[in-house]
């Protein structure tokens, strides 16, 4: 019978040991790098508009039954007072002791089917609460590209961009409707029905459109094809694994379940070969125990999402967090002159040679976390850092100390991890130190 995951842990010995030498690398997009250049693509979602097929990379459980409101209430910060049908919402899902286990897109598709969407983390959590409570729910899951064979039942793509809205309109053929944020709309492209969730993870106005997988090809086609006027550029990987640190959201915080009695049952469940049981850690952060790799919803910016109006699992932890000081998210401008000394020498510093940055995502772990600190005193943890055109250098995701949460605010990260691990992403290296400045708002604004 296949190990569990909570047998891995048990036979290697600790969770930390575990990530800290798992073989999986960054989170995998499986399209082409570039469909042009990773530079243009970057810089069309900025000023004029890209499109991102984002159909193979996410897990999406659908989730059938007349309880849905109840059931996702009972497992999530959110509050579901006006969710319904042709609604959506970020969900977050946190452990009984606060701490966050995932976050993906709700989507309600109609009164008794819900699905949610993103990287495994939430909805395998949403699935197994779903198959072992009390609410009668059918799940049917339609798992990543990387974890199956055969088409996936939806395609997705992500338009955005200032000119995103022109291209959807002249591939629908006559004007928009409104479609208010974080609502779905309806539309017929290439004489195919489409869902359009309005949202944005470019700062500017766009549309995630989904439909029946058999017709992903003439959808494709007839965007790319209303989008030839309006500068449209068809995003690939390498620019696509880039818009977090522009957008603020941090994609994969290190999922609260690896540790405690209460979350046994769902590490029993969980094969040693999930996802979840694949995560790596990587950094210039080490800690004893995986608790310290935890992050609330606060640390992540979430903290907007936190409503007391119902009961969940991890409220009571929360409540007792929501009036303590918490790190805050913030963006790290890197310092050009220690960039271009790390780079160099990442390449020709020999027997000092520094952890490679990687072009134009520096991101090689599941879950990175680097060392922040003031003078040598640890003041939070640096996360997906990566260069952008629209920056014009490099940057970071941070989750800081309040104290020093505050724009213009000089601290130090530090690069590399401080030993060798048996995780073959990690090449032999020293680490060394890159200025950094704070700021509280989107570097590329």
């Amino acid at each position: 019978m296949p190990e569990n995951l909570e047998q891995k842990i048990q036979r290697i010995g600790d969770p930390v040991t575990m990530m800290r030498n798992s073989p999986a690398g960054h989170y995998e997009f499986p399209i082409p790098n570039e469909f042009s250049n990773w530079g243009d693509e970057q810089n069309a979602w900025k000023n004029t508009a890209v499109l991102f097929d984002q159909s193979f990379h996410m897990t999406d459980v659908y989730f059938r039954g007349s309880r849905l409101k109840e059931f996702f209430a009972s497992i999530a910060v959110n509050s579901f007072a006006t969710f319904g049908p042709d609604k959506a919402k970020q969900l977050v899902t946190v452990s009984p002791h606060g701490f966050v286990i995932g976050d993906g897109i709700l989507f309600g598709l109609g009164e008794e089917e819900f699905s949610l969407v993103g990287r495994p983390s939430a909805p395998n959590y949403a699935a197994f609460r779903a198959e072992t409570g009390d609410f009668d729910i059918e799940v049917t899951r339609d798992v990543r590209s990387l974890e199956r064979n055969g088409r996936r039942l939806t395609f997705r793509y992500q338009l955005q961009g200032p000119n995103a809205l022109d291209v959807m309109a002249k591939a629908y053929g006559k004007e928009l409707p409104k479609v208010k944020f974080f609502n779905i709309g309806h539309f017929e492209i290439a004489g195919v029905r489409v869902r359009a969730l309005n949202h944005t993870m470019s700062r500017h106005t766009g549309l995630e459109i989904t439909g029946p997988s058999e017709f992903s090809a003439q959808v494709k086609e007839a965007l790319l094809t209303a989008g030839e006027e309006f500068g449209l550029r068809e995003g690939g990987a390498l620019s696509y694994a880039t818009t977090p640190t522009e957008s603020g959201w941090i994609p994969s915080p290190t999922p609260a379940i690896y540790s405690g009695d209460a979350l046994r049952a769902y590490r029993e469940y969980l094969p040693g070969a999930s996802w979840e049981g694949m995560v790596s850690l990587g950094g210039s952060y080490v800690a004893d125990s995986i608790d310290d790799y935890y992050q609330t919803p606060w640390e992540l910016g979430y903290g907007r999402h936190v409503k007391f109006d119902h009961d969940f699992t991890g409220r009571e932890a929360l409540e007792k967090l929501a009036d303590q000081p918490h790190r805050h998210k913030v963006w790290l401008r890197w310092n050009d002159d220690d960039v271009t000394t790390a780079i160099a020498r990442s390449y020709f510093g020999g027997a000092d040679r520094t952890k490679r940055l990687g072009v134009p995502s520096s991101v090689y772990s599941t879950c990175p976390f680097d060392v922040v600190h003031v003078g040598g005193r640890r003041v939070g943890l640096s996360t997906y850092s990566g260069y952008t055109t629209n920056v014009g250098s490099w940057s970071s995701l941070a989750m800081l100390d309040e104290a020093e949460a505050r724009d213009g605010r000089e601290v130090t990260v530090v690069w590399g991890e401080p030993d060798n691990t048996a995780k073959p992403i990690a090449e032999a290296h020293r680490q060394i130190e890159i200025r950094a400045t704070v700021s509280t708002t989107s570097l590329a604004d």
